[in-house]
């Protein structure tokens, strides 16, 4: 049976579904049911995301609003994180990305041992006081040899040749005559017998001379020490005069090995120091020696001066001439537990040393500046004396890109001391190239920039035919170290380095007057100091860090004299820093994980 509904019963309920559906809108937003604008559901959308910033790896300076590519390098922009803690004016944070593009790593500092090993290039040579040379002593001919070759051994008192001398003859008649008349002239006698002794006549064959015994037709000639015949100047049948040279005899039991030790290396070699070396044609074993003697003169051409060593020759396995790598061993004069930090870790600008420390106190990697003072070199390490603590982390690969992007914010960096971080771009001013402190005791020089702006000094027709010469040796060693910087080749790099120390020591810069030597002499200073702190540096990053600074000195060099071919000016925005190339094609030797970064700033004319 059907139920009758009570028509007061359903405007009832209509009224509380009424009132139900106002109440909702009146605690829950009725505006969510509003229309919305075209273009406005985008926006509500990406509210959440307004508030993330976006900035470059490699250039922690950039700041958007919204992704998209750095305007320095063109890579693709990431979020920054921010840290909780606050960045003081003297630390630089990097992202984690950064940190894997700039490869930097970090050692803990370690009490330890200093000592020092001071490699040292040298040569094998014969003993000087082993050494014979055998001559003629009278005017004849040679009737015969008995030694054929050179190379050949001989023992003390063999007869080495005969020699027949018309003299000879006539000072044995002479000494027979004297002996008659000894009662009555007994000088003329002393006379005639101190000649034939003179030339090498033993007494028992004088005796049998003045008693009226057989002239001898020849004179036999012997070896006064027993060891290798290295000279053989003679033929059978040749004619000598007196004091011409037979033979040469080097007895090769004790050798020498004479070392070069440059200037720096000097103090920690004593006599009495031990050495040990190898040779190439004997790879695998090594020899020892002793310091015998230091050179108190340098060498002016290579700068460096000579170590004598005495080694024992056993079987006869070294050979004069021979090429030789030296190690010495030297315990430095400090304390038995100093601190030590690699020499990797240390920035050098003028009389101060500096590190990056990592601050532990952050997430994101925070690496302070600090100023320290260093000790004695020991062995790729530096003695610390003050300013860090056992346990620090310092920076000791990539320090120069850490230094970069601290100068790009304004901190507290290398060239820039005294910090201002609203000026980044006043930053630039301070990057390596630029004029040095100087307070800091390192030479003033010109900035880079200042040249690709156009300032030119043209001092080509200054300059006489044999200087050109010289500096396009130095270019010539420089693009070879450029090229081993690009194929990060540590054995190239450790060559050429040495070889554009040495191409610019041997400029004869005397030939220079007027404008042209003070315009060298000013340039000279800055880049002789770091192609020999490039020569030194032990790793290839410090390589590249002082190949910065000395390539500034030398373009400025270059465009003012000229080279003997076109050498383009090219610059990395990444480590902003300038280098010479000898071709158009970006070669990055500061960055070869990226090698084609850069771009070509001005081309210098032959």
């Amino acid at each position: 049976m059907k139920q009758k509904i009570d028509k007061r019963t359903v405007y009832l309920g209509l009224g509380f579904l009424v009132l139900g559906l106002l109440l909702g809108w009146v605690f829950f937003g009725g505006e969510s049911e509003a229309p919305v604008a075209e273009g406005e559901t985008e926006l509500a959308h990406d509210h959440e995301g307004e508030g993330t910033i976006w900035t470059c790896a490699m250039h922690p300076q950039i700041r958007m609003n919204e992704p998209g590519q750095c305007p320095i390098c063109g890579m693709d922009l990431i979020p920054l994180k921010e840290g909780g803690a606050t960045v003081s004016v003297n630390e630089i944070q990097m992202t984690e990305s950064a940190i894997q593009l700039a490869n930097v790593q970090t050692t803990v500092v370690q009490q330890a041992e200093p000592t020092k090993e001071v490699y040292l290039p040298g040569k094998v040579k014969a003993e000087e006081t082993a050494v014979s040379d055998i001559t003629a002593r009278f005017p004849g001919r040679i009737e015969r040899l008995y030694v054929n070759f050179t190379g050949q051994e001989v023992k003390k008192g063999q007869l080495l040749a005969s020699i027949y001398s018309p003299e000879l003859i006539t000072a044995q008649k002479e000494l027979q005559v004297a002996a008659r008349l000894r009662e009555t002239n007994p000088s003329f006698y002393e006379s005639a017998v101190r000649k034939l002794r003179l030339w090498n006549l033993s007494d028992a064959q004088i005796s049998r001379i003045a008693g009226g015994g057989k002239l001898q037709d020849n004179l036999n000639i012997y070896a006064p020490q027993s060891g290798t015949v290295v000279a053989k100047n003679v033929n059978v049948g040749e004619y000598v005069t007196e004091g011409q040279p037979l033979f040469q005899v080097t007895g090769l039991d004790d050798l020498w090995v004479l070392f070069d030790a440059y200037e720096s290396e000097l103090p920690w070699i004593e006599v009495g120091d031990e050495i040990r070396f190898t040779v190439q044609s004997l790879p695998g074993e090594v020899f020892t020696s002793k310091v015998t003697f230091i050179d108190p003169v340098i060498n002016p051409g290579t700068r460096a001066a000579s170590v004598r060593t005495e080694v024992k020759n056993e079987n006869g396995k070294l050979k004069p001439d021979m090429f030789a790598q030296g190690v010495l061993q030297s315990e430095l004069d400090v304390s038995a537990s100093a601190l030590m930090i690699p020499r990797t870790a240390v920035l050098w600008t003028g009389k101060r040393a500096v590190v990056y420390v990592k601050n532990p106190a952050f997430d994101q990697p925070t690496f302070e500046f600090r100023e320290v003072e260093l000790g004695p070199e020991a062995g790729g390490m530096y003695v610390v004396n003050s300013g860090l603590r056992p346990g620090e982390e310092v920076v000791t690969n990539g320090v120069f890109q850490v230094d970069a992007a601290a100068q790009l914010q304004g901190k507290v960096s290398m060239m820039n001391p005294s910090a201002d971080p609203g000026a980044a771009a006043g930053a630039m001013a301070g990057m390596p190239g630029m004029d040095m402190p100087a307070a800091g005791g390192a030479p003033s020089q010109t900035s880079t920039f200042k040249y690709v702006e156009g300032d030119v000094v043209d001092l080509r027709g200054k300059v006489p035919a044999a200087f050109k010469k010289q500096l396009n040796d130095v270019v010539d060693a420089y693009l070879l170290l450029k090229e081993a910087l690009v194929e990060a080749d540590e054995t190239e790099t450790a060559k050429y380095s040495t070889a554009l120390l040495v191409a610019l020591q041997k400029v004869d810069d005397s030939v220079l007057e007027g404008e042209a030597k003070a315009f060298w002499e000013e340039k000279k200073a800055f880049l002789l100091q770091h192609t020999k702190l490039c020569k030194e540096a032990d790793t290839i990053e410090g390589k590249r860090e002082n190949f910065i600074f000395l390539s500034q000195p030398l373009i400025k060099i270059v465009e003012a004299f000229g080279a003997r071919q076109t050498l383009y000016v090219d610059y990395c925005p990444m480590v902003k820093a300038y280098w010479l190339s000898e071709v158009e094609e970006i070669r990055n030797p500061y960055m070869p994980q990226m090698l084609t970064c850069g771009e070509v700033k001005d081309v210098i004319k032959p």
